[in-house]
């Protein structure tokens, strides 16, 4: 497979249908999008518009219904899920609103965790990673003994400990208060310009758009032109 491109998502035409209930719910309609290597995109919309579901599609987390997606180069529709769930594990790293920290682990056990689904040795990364976004100190504390930023800088730790080539993030400061959203959004875009990472973000946030290269909106389905 030839990954030697500047674009490391090239998606088009793509369309999604959910079924419920014997009933078609079309979200996506006809899709096109690029992202350069190294560039920082918002993706900004209306609820219901479509934009986590593209993030996933991209993300390799779900299946378009048509249409196509290459990620870096490699046309990730062909692959079988094992293949999908390989090269997600090595290249790409998702930020989520809600977290998803596991509460049974420490702030390290979480940020490891790629890691050791990947079968990597741990040889100080995660430690590494909890010292850049200044949280080394909490390493050994679970997420409900952290605040609300605390456990989103933890998330995003996670999301980069592996070093991927894409972030995908989902809201990351939706649940945030303004003063804890702005410290993480400089921590992610000091993560974003110091480890070369092509990021996407989705976001209600317009005080974010000076930060990023390029700024789509999406509506009813499509990302406008």
């Amino acid at each position: 497979m030839n990954t030697n491109t500047d674009l490391v998502i090239d998606a088009h035409d793509v369309h999604h249908t959910y079924r419920q209930d014997g009933t078609d719910s079309p979200v996506l309609h006809g899709v096109d999008l690029t992202i350069r290597r190294g560039e920082f995109v918002l993706l900004m919309g209306p609820s219901g518009c479509g934009k986590t579901t593209l993030l996933h599609i991209l993300g390799m987390m779900m299946r378009p219904t048509s249409g196509s997606v290459r990620v870096e180069g490699v046309d990730v529709g062909s692959m079988s899920e094992a293949e999908r769930t390989r090269f997600r594990r090595e290249r790409v790293g998702f930020v989520f609103q809600r977290f998803n920290l596991l509460p049974i682990l420490t702030a390290r056990g979480n940020v490891e965790l790629p890691l050791r689904l990947r079968g990597d040795t741990m040889d100080g990364q995660a430690a590494r990673v909890l010292r850049q976004i200044g949280l080394l100190e909490k390493a050994d504390k679970k997420p409900r003994s952290l605040s609300i930023g605390e456990q989103q800088r933890i998330a995003l730790a996670r999301a980069v400990v592996t070093e991927p080539h894409l972030l995908l993030a989902d809201e990351p400061t939706g649940n945030l208060d303004s003063a804890t959203a702005g410290a993480v959004l400089d921590l992610l875009a000091n993560l974003h310009q110091s480890c070369g990472l092509t990021t996407l973000m989705i976001t209600h946030n317009e005080h974010i758009a000076t930060r990023a290269d390029r700024v789509l909106t999406m509506r009813d389905g499509r990302i406008e032109l």
